[in-house]
């Protein structure tokens, strides 16, 4: 067989094997500094439902106040149906809803390029409105969650860290991003994507339940959703919220104009790099072939061929009419003298999948070997039914670091209204 194109099986053994040196590090390097910033003045409470608490670096909490301040470094903790709208010195917003925990971390409205803002959220969602921090400087204007970064473009968005044990099999433990306004970057994982106005991003993490995947880049890299989870609920004051965002440019400007007595240039607009499309412009897939009777080696290395060009186009249309609805897809790898085996649904796998192919470089892949025979209890003449098994070898580069590897893929073919579809996919490290 000639050597084919991109394989979703081969890209998820592989990414469990090289990942964790790519991001542990990454983790190791966030090591606990002295943060000048902390005790500094961060924002006032402009709006107050309930209890909201903020709890000093001694661990001694307080209950916040309207026209109270929140300093840098203290956690701040809203109770269940509570929130708080805080009003930062740079005229920005953070809006606490219910449940959520953050803390502002860093923070400094000067007037300089130095400005910066930046809020680790632990879990629930904030509403953040950016001042002029997210004009002076961008690049020191984000989030960190557990699972990942978000970037701001001059945004009004919506973070959420959905955690375990909100977390279901529609939506994942890990961190979501919804824009009303502008546009963020959610960076995870070795990846990123671009989120604009309307859309809504999620990265999953990578320590949530039953998914042993540090590593897992294909299933871990951030994508956008096709809807918006119904978790996101509009707070008590986003009325209000609503109108302050469309003013909020304006009012930051003249606040900077009045603290430093320069009017700023125009701030060149960035544009957020998006991942490449998943549908590139490309002459339609020629149908297949019609076979004549029923030879395995023949319907299989025609699965296996439409598969691999379907991956390479980035396909979606004809990926998902290759595999069944119900399909539960499993990759077994091996971690020291251990054997790990994860499941994924058809979507997800797909999706993920080919969001990751943007890392790729130098991609090389081919299938040493291919063997397919009728499944047990199956013959010539009723041909439902076959077993397709191939070995692909896969090296290049991605995240700038080598890799190669061998795996042994399994498919269980079923053929349903003259059409050939995997209703089992096991991949095995070899």
């Amino acid at each position: 067989m000639k050597p084919s194109a991109l394989n979703i099986f081969d890209r998820i053994i592989f990414a469990l094997l090289v990942a964790c040196a790519s991001i542990v590090p990454a983790y190791a390097a966030d090591a606990p500094v002295e943060n000048p910033d902390t005790g500094k003045p961060f924002a006032n409470v402009w709006r107050l439902r309930g209890d909201v608490f903020a709890t000093s670096k001694l661990g001694v909490p307080r209950k916040l106040r309207e026209g109270g301040t929140v300093f840098v470094g203290e956690q701040v903790r809203a109770a269940p149906n509570s929130e708080a709208v805080l009003k930062a010195g740079d005229a920005g917003i953070v809006a606490v809803r219910p449940g959520a925990e953050f803390v502002p971390e860093r923070f400094a409205a000067e007037g300089k390029s130095t400005d910066r803002q930046i809020l680790r959220l632990i879990t629930g969602s904030l509403r953040v409105i950016t001042g002029w921090i997210g004009q002076l400087n961008r690049n020191d204007h984000r989030i960190i969650t557990p699972s990942a970064t978000i970037g701001i473009r001059g945004t009004d968005h919506e973070p959420y860290v959905l955690p375990a044990e909100m977390a279901n099999s529609s939506y994942r433990q890990g961190t979501y991003d919804k824009v009303n306004r502008g546009a963020t970057l959610l960076d995870a994982n070795g990846g990123n994507v671009a989120i604009e106005s309307g859309k809504v991003g999620f990265a999953r993490d990578p320590n949530s339940a039953g998914v042993r995947t540090r590593a897992l880049m294909t299933i871990l890299l951030p994508v956008l959703l096709s809807r918006v989870p119904e978790f996101y609920v509009a707070g008590s004051f986003d009325q209000e919220l609503d109108r302050y965002s469309e003013t909020v440019d304006a009012v930051s400007q003249k606040q900077l104009e009045n603290r430093t007595g320069i009017k700023p240039a125009p701030t060149q607009k960035t544009v957020a790099p998006a991942l490449a499309s998943t549908t590139p412009d490309l002459a339609p897939e020629p149908p297949p072939t019609p076979i004549v009777g029923c030879p395995p080696h023949t319907i299989g290395e025609a699965w296996l061929g439409r598969f691999d060009r379907a991956i390479m186009r980035r396909d979606i249309k004809t990926i998902l009419g290759l595999f069944a609805p119900e399909i539960v897809a499993r990759a077994t790898v091996r971690s020291g003298d251990r054997m790990t085996t994860l499941e994924f649904g058809r979507e997800e796998m797909v999706q993920s999948t080919l969001s990751s192919i943007a890392s790729l470089k130098d991609y090389q892949q081919r299938r040493v070997s291919l063997e397919a025979t009728l499944a047990d209890g199956e013959t010539e003449a009723t041909c439902k039914q076959l077993i397709v098994k191939s070995i692909a070898i896969e090296q290049g580069l991605m995240n700038g670091k080598p890799y190669r590897f061998e795996a042994l893929e399994e498919y269980l073919l079923e053929q349903r209204n003259g059409e050939w579809l995997a209703v089992k996919a096991l991949t095995t490290q070899r």
